[in-house]
């Protein structure tokens, strides 16, 4: 019986993801659901499917991990159940109340940005210092970093491809300088301009490992230090200047406005300042 139901779930799982595939979503999403969905299998481990099982799983999410990680992997099970027509198991969500700020202990201030691309440079990883400058410029995707192309820079502008969504990335003057002088310095022409050694392209994973790197040299905490961090740096800086979460969105490449009020949080010192400010405590 086990062996039988591991051959169907091999098979429903490559369908899954040949779903995916047709249905466009980004390589980061497709893998991403396919480790959320490898979870729960693994979790299953032979049983059969029903929702005694899968509020079972629910539940032992719940004791391991963040409400926004259950959530999200709840999100990829249930995806996963109506793909296969067993939408019946399907859990409901962990309901979260919007923050109104967010703990300094996640988010990078700019601050902690400058000592990590300066620790970058000190340590002769002039590409990953302009990784970190490119992401935190200009709001793009880890994944999308791909798009910053010889072409591009030439351009002064990034079409860039994401979740069946195109979107020009502007790209600042004294960013497009140092990218002009990065690819000289590489022999880059055309195509890509961060990639291996090998011609490939940089993935989060590179990425997120040489960033980790930098931590104890530039003295910002571990949990800060990740690419997209430097995504919400960007959404948080431009907010503070332009108040306008619409054209946020839209530089961001986001659908619906709600995911960009997660960007715009202010920390919880900033909040206290303006309860302070209030002068309402006589």
């Amino acid at each position: 019986m086990n062996m039988l139901y591991e051959e169907k779930e091999g098979s429903w799982l490559l369908d899954f993801q040949r779903h995916m595939e047709e249905e466009e979503k980004s390589s980061a999403t497709i893998e991403k659901y396919e480790r959320d969905v490898r979870k729960f299998l693994s979790f299953q481990n032979g049983r059969e499917i029903s929702k005694t099982l899968t509020l079972e799983y629910k539940e032992h999410l719940i004791q391991r991990y963040a409400v926004s990680s259950v959530n999200s992997m709840l999100a990829s099970m249930n995806s996963f159940l109506r793909f296969i027509r067993m939408e019946q198991y399907c859990v409901k969500q962990l309901k979260v109340q919007r923050q109104v700020y967010c703990t300094e202990e996640t988010e990078l201030t700019k601050a902690e940005y400058i000592r990590l691309v300066k620790a970058a440079r000190e340590k002769k990883n002039g590409r990953l210092s302009l990784i970190l400058e490119t992401i935190c410029g200009t709001g793009i995707r880890v994944s999308e970093l791909k798009y910053i192309t010889a072409e591009a820079v030439k351009r002064g502008k990034a079409v860039v491809t994401c979740k069946n969504k195109t979107r020009v990335v502007l790209l600042p003057v004294q960013l497009q300088k140092k990218l002009r002088q990065y690819a000289k310095a590489q022999n880059i022409c055309t195509g890509s301009l961060f990639i291996t050694r090998t011609g490939r392209e940089m993935n989060r994973c590179n990425i997120w490992k040489e960033m980790k790197l930098l931590c104890e040299k530039a003295k910002v905490l571990p949990g800060k230090v990740f690419p997209h961090n430097l995504r919400h740096l960007f959404a948080r800086t431009f907010y503070k200047i332009e108040h306008d979460i619409v054209k946020l969105a839209d530089l961001l490449g986001h659908s619906s406005i709600n995911t960009t009020r997660v960007y715009t949080v202010a920390t919880g010192k900033e909040h206290q300042q303006k309860l302070e400010e209030m002068n309402l405590i006589l």
